[in-house]
């Protein structure tokens, strides 16, 4: 069994979102698969491309930064930097 390393409990989301960078002139349409006060994980077609921090926003317009934790070939773990507002 693998011991749980959060700081906060995810719970399990299915909603839209964007990844942004490049002062919003790239964007990648994401899924987020789980969801924390401190971070998420995120479905994507492919991680290719995707700079190590951007910012997320969701499909109901709130936004953070994000920091990548780690990445797979379609998935990536973020931890939030803070919350823009």
């Amino acid at each position: 069994m693998t011991q749980e390393r959060r700081a906060t409990i995810r719970h399990r989301v299915l909603k839209g979102g964007r990844i942004v960078f490049n002062d919003g002139f790239s964007t990648y349409d994401c899924m987020v698969r789980n969801f924390s006060e401190d971070g998420a994980k995120l479905k994507v077609a492919s991680v290719i491309g995707i700079p190590d921090q951007f910012q997320l926003v969701l499909d109901d317009g709130r936004k953070f930064d994000c920091a990548v934790s780690w990445r797979t070939e379609a998935e990536l773990g973020v931890t939030f930097r803070r919350t823009v507002e």
